[in-house]
C-alpha cells in the first residue's frame, strides 16, 4: 500500500513517495490559508492525487509545469495541483483536468544536473476551479477553496478510524514491499482527517477512485468509500500472498527432489551405473536388431527420448516402459520355416486324427501352393461339427504338420471388444488384444491361431468383439490390423487362423463371409472303436499307470461300450467310460497284482453298470400312428418319435412337446395335405369333423423346431387316421409343401449316422439328399437302405404296411 521507492520520479511517470511532515498539525494551519486574487498557478498530474496536509517529492518534466513552478516559488510559494482526466495525454487541455484538485505550498525547489526540476510540496487544502484565466506560458485558474468540515467525535466515527487503522496494518503485514516502520507511522496519526487523507494517498487503486474520495465533502462518506477500498485491497493482498507461499512451496519441492535426485545419482555412479540407464542401452541395443516398420522404428525412438527425460518413479514412466518392451517382444519380422513335405504332413495328420479327410485334403493343399509359389495369404479356415470330434486338438496337428508354433484364443463368453483390439494405454492396467498377446507368446509372426467356440462369442455395452474380428480374419484388411495399445499397424496375414464352432447359425453373418467352412460331421461306431483303439485306450492306460500292462480290449467289447453307454458325435463321453474302466483296472492291478488279459462284455457291465441305452425300442412293433424321425441338434444326429393320436371332438388340431413355430407349421401342412386328399388316401371326410387330432413329440423339455420332421408328421398322422402301421426299423426326414412335394434338409450325415447307431434298417430322404449319402463312407453305413422320394405320396407309399 505504502510506496517503498527512494527515487524521485517526473510528474510524467508520478511514482512517489508520500513524506509524513515532521508535525502532522502542520495541516490543521491550512484554515487561514489566503490566496491573493483567488488566482493560481495550475500543476497538472497525470498519474497520483495530491491530498491535504501530505508531503510529495516531484520531478517536473513538462515545460508548462516547469514555469508554473518557478512562478509560484517566486511569489507566494502556493500552486494549484489537480489530476489529468487522462494520464496518457502529454499536452493537456483545460477540458482535460479535473475540477477539484488542493493548494500546495512548495517546501523546497532543487535543480538538478539533467535542467529538470523536483520540487516537494505539501497539500493544504482542497479548492475547486472556478474559471482559468490564462492557458500560455502555463495554466493559471480563479479559484475557490473548500470548507474542510471538522471531524465527528461519536463512536460511529472512531469505529471508521479504528477499522481504518486495522485494516492498513493487515495489508502492510501482508505486501513484503512495505517496510514494517509504516505501521509505526500509522500508530502515531492522531488526526483522524489527516489519517484519511494519508491513506487515501498511498492506496493502491485506480487513478478515479482516489479523484473520487478527494471530491467527497463529507468525511464520514470519505471514511466509508476509504474502508470499501482498503477491504478490496486486503482481499487482493490475501490471494496474492496465497499463490505466492504456494509457488515458494512447489519450488522448495522441486529443489529438494532435485538435490535428493543428484544425490542418488551420484550413489548409484558410486555402485557401478544406474539400472535404468542400464534398461535403455539394453533396449537400444535389442532394437537395433528388430528389421521393423519405419513407422514402428520412429515410434520407438520417440519411446526411448521420453523414458530418458522421465524419472522412474513418475508413473507414466511404467506406462512407456511396458508399451516399448511389448514393441521388442513381438516378432515384426521373424517367422518359421514352413514343412513342404506333404508325405510327412499326411503322416502326422494321420497319426494324430482318424478320418477328417476333407480337412486334411484342404491343408495339404494350402502346403502344396506355398511349396511351388514360396508365399501366400493365409486362408481362414472355420471347423463346424458338433462337440468332441477333436476340432481344436486337430489345429496342433496342423501346426506340428506345416512346422509352425500353436496359439489357442478362446472366444467362448467373451464380450468386451478390447479384449480383441486392445485397451489405448493411457488407460490403468491396459493391455494389448489378446490376439497380439498369442502372436508375442508364439514368438512368431506366422503361427497357426486357433479362435475357438466362435460361435459362443457375446456383445454388452462394452462392444462387439464379433466386430472387431472382422479385422482380423478379413485376408484383405489383416496386413495392418491396428491394436489401439501398440498404436500401430500390425502384419497378421502370414497368420494361419482356424476357427471352431458348433452352430454356424450364431456367427455373425459378415463374419461368416470371411471364413472358409468346413463341416465335419459326428463320427460312425466303426470309426469311433478305431479311435478308441489307436487314441484313447493308449491315452488312458498311461494316465493311470497302466502303460505297461498287456490287457486289451477288443472291438466287439468297445462296440458295446460306443453304443450302450454313449449317445454322442463326438468321444468324449467314450473317453470318460474308458476311464472308468481304467481306474477300475488300476484298483484290480493293486489289490490282485495281476490282471486279466482281456476284458470282456460281462466285466464293462459289472463296472459301467447296466446299459444306458438300447435300440429295442426301435424293433418292437409300433402301434398306428407313430412314426421316426431324425433330428439333427448342435450335439450331432439324434432319433425322435412323433406320437399321433384321435379322439372324439370337433376337428382341432393340438400340438405338444416343446415345438417351434416351424414345427407346428410343418404338422399344419401336414394336416391340409390329408385334407386335401383324403379320398386318394382312404380317409372319410367326416374324421376331420368328429375327431381331435393330438400330435406329440417326447421329450418335451427339450425345444425342438425346424421344417425336417415335415414328412414324419404327415406319415403319423395318416397313419393314425387309415389304422396302417409305420414298418419297423424305418425312420425318415425331409419337408413338406402343400403340392406333395419332399424337399431337402440338412445335417443329413449327423441324422445317418444317428440312425445306424439306433440300429435302424431303412431310411427314407429326399431325392436331392442323395449327393449327401454320397460323401459318407459306405463302410460307415454298411446295412442301411436308403429310400428317395420326390413326393408325399411316395413317402406313404414306403412307410406304411
Amino acid at each position: 500500500m505504502i510506496q517503498t521507492n527512494r527515487y524521485m520520479s517526473s510528474e510524467d511517470e508520478m511514482d512517489f513517495l508520500p513524506i509524513i511532515p515532521l508535525n502532522e498539525h502542520e495541516a490543521d494551519d491550512s484554515a487561514d490559508l489566503v490566496i491573493e486574487g483567488d488566482d493560481l498557478p495550475i500543476l497538472p498530474l497525470r498519474n497520483t492525487v495530491l491530498f491535504p496536509g501530505v508531503v510529495l517529492p516531484i520531478t517536473v518534466g513538462r515545460d508548462k509545469s516547469i514555469k508554473a513552478v518557478n512562478e509560484a516559488y517566486k511569489h507566494h510559494k502556493l500552486i494549484g495541483v489537480i489530476a489529468q482526466k487522462d494520464s496518457n495525454i502529454e499536452d493537456p487541455a483545460v477540458s482535460d483536468i479535473e475540477n477539484i484538485g488542493t493548494v500546495a505550498k512548495i517546501i523546497k525547489l532543487i535543480k538538478m544536473p539533467d535542467n529538470g526540476t523536483t520540487v516537494i510540496i505539501q497539500g493544504k487544502r482542497r479548492f475547486k476551479l472556478e474559471s482559468f484565466s490564462s492557458e500560455e506560458p502555463f495554466f493559471r485558474a480563479k479559484v475557490s477553496l473548500l470548507t474542510e468540515p471538522a471531524a465527528p467525535t461519536d463512536e460511529h466515527f472512531t469505529a471508521y478510524i479504528e477499522s481504518i487503522k486495522d485494516l492498513a496494518n493487515q495489508i502492510i503485514q501482508l505486501s513484503p514491499n512495505i517496510p514494517s516502520e509504516a505501521q509505526m507511522i500509522l500508530k502515531n496519526i492522531e488526526n483522524p482527517s489527516f489519517l484519511i487523507n494519508f491513506v487515501s494517498s498511498n492506496l493502491n487503486t485506480e487513478l478515479a477512485d482516489k479523484q473520487q474520495l478527494l471530491q467527497t465533502d463529507d468525511i464520514n462518506q470519505r471514511a466509508e468509500k476509504l474502508m470499501t477500498l482498503l477491504q478490496r485491497e486486503l482481499q487482493f493482498a490475501e490471494l496474492k500472498n496465497k499463490l505466492t507461499n504456494k509457488t515458494k512451496t512447489e519450488l522448495d519441492k522441486q529443489q529438494r527432489e532435485y538435490f535428493l535426485q543428484q544425490q542418488m545419482k551420484s550413489i548409484k555412479d558410486e555402485l557401478g551405473g544406474d539400472s535404468n540407464e542400464l534398461e535403455l542401452k539394453e533396449m537400444k541395443k535389442k532394437a537395433e536388431q528388430k528389421n521393423w516398420p519405419a513407422a514402428a522404428k520412429e515410434l520407438f525412438k520417440k519411446g526411448v527420448e521420453k523414458l530418458e527425460r522421465m524419472h522412474p518413479s513418475t508413473p507414466d514412466y511404467s506406462v512407456v516402459y511396458n508399451h516399448l518392451d511389448l514393441m521388442l517382444d513381438l516378432p515384426w519380422d521373424e517367422h518359421t520355416t514352413d514343412s513342404y513335405d506333404l508325405k510327412h504332413a499326411r503322416k502326422v495328420l494321420d497319426q494324430d486324427h482318424y478320418g477328417m479327410d476333407k480337412i486334411k485334403e484342404r491343408i495339404l493343399e494350402y502346403i502344396a501352393v506355398l511349396k511351388l509359389k514360396g508365399d501366400m495369404k493365409s486362408p481362414i479356415l472355420c471347423f463346424v461339427g458338433p462337440p468332441g470330434i477333436g476340432k481344436t486338438s486337430l489345429g496342433r496337428s496342423i501346426a506340428s504338420a506345416i512346422g509352425r508354433k500353436y496359439v489357442r484364443l478362446s472366444l467362448g463368453g467373451l464380450h468386451d471388444e478390447s479384449e480383441i483390439r486392445g485397451h489405448r494405454k493411457t488407460y490403468i492396467g491396459a493391455m494389448p488384444g489378446r490376439v497380439l498377446q498369442s502372436i508375442r507368446k508364439a514368438k512368431s509372426g506366422n503361427p497357426v491361431m486357433i479362435l475357438d467356440e466362435i460361435d459362443k462369442v457375446g456383445a454388452d455395452h462394452r462392444g462387439d468383439p464379433s466386430s472387431a474380428l472382422l479385422e482380423v480374419l478379413d485376408p484383405e484388411q489383416n496386413n495392418s490390423f491396428y491394436d489401439n495399445y501398440l498404436e500401430l499397424e500390425y502384419d497378421l496375414s502370414k497368420v494361419l487362423f482356424i476357427a471352431t464352432a458348433n452352430n454356424l447359425n450364431n456367427i455373425q453373418p459378415a463374419l461368416r463371409d470371411r471364413l472358409e467352412i468346413i463341416d465335419l460331421s459326428g463320427y460312425a461306431i466303426e470309426e469311433k472303436i478305431e479311435i478308441a483303439k489307436r487314441h484313447l485306450v493308449p491315452k488312458q492306460k498311461e494316465a493311470h499307470g497302466l502303460g505297461k500292462q498287456n490287457f486289451r480290449i477288443s472291438d466287439k467289447v468297445l462296440e458295446k461300450i460306443i453304443e450302450e453307454y454313449t449317445r454322442e458325435s463326438g468321444v468324449r463321453e467314450l473317453d470318460r467310460q474308458l476311464a472308468s474302466i481304467m481306474r477300475n483296472q488300476a484298483k484290480e492291478l493293486a489289490l490282485e497284482d495281476k490282471l486279466k488279459q482281456q476284458v470282456t462284455g460281462a466285466d464293462v457291465e459289472n463296472i459301467l453298470g447296466k446299459p444306458r441305452y438300447s435300440n429295442e425300442i426301435y424293433k418292437t412293433a409300433n402301434m398306428a400312428g407313430v412314426a421316426v424321425g431324425l433330428a439333427w441338434t448342435y450335439v450331432g444326429g439324434d432319433i425322435l418319435f412323433i406320437e399321433t393320436s384321435l379322439s372324439e371332438g370337433k376337428g382341432e388340431l393340438k400340438l405338444t412337446g416343446n415345438l417351434g413355430n416351424v414345427m407346428k407349421e410343418s404338422a399344419s401342412t401336414a394336416l391340409s395335405y390329408i385334407q386335401a386328399n383324403a379320398k386318394k388316401l382312404g380317409i372319410s371326410q367326416d374324421l376331420f369333423h368328429k375327431k381331435d387330432i393330438h400330435v406329440h413329440v417326447p421329450e418335451g423339455a427339450v425345444p425342438k423346431d425346424g421344417p425336417s420332421a415335415g414328412i414324419t408328421m404327415m406319415t403319423a398322422m395318416v397313419s393314425a387316421f387309415t389304422g396302417r402301421k409305420v414298418k419297423p426299423y424305418l425312420a425318415m426326414t425331409g419337408e413338406i409343401t402343400l403340392r406333395g412335394q419332399v424337399l431337402p434338409v440338412g445335417g443329413i450325415k449327423e441324422k445317418v449316422l444317428a440312425a445306424k447307431r439306433a440300429g435302424l434298417k431303412e431310411l427314407i430322404l429326399c431325392w436331392q439328399n442323395e449327393k449327401d449319402v454320397a460323401e459318407i463312407d459306405t463302410t460307415f453305413i454298411k446295412g442301411l437302405q436308403f429310400h428317395y422320394v420326390k413326393t408325399m405320396q411316395q413317402v406313404l407309399d414306403t412307410a406304411l404296411s
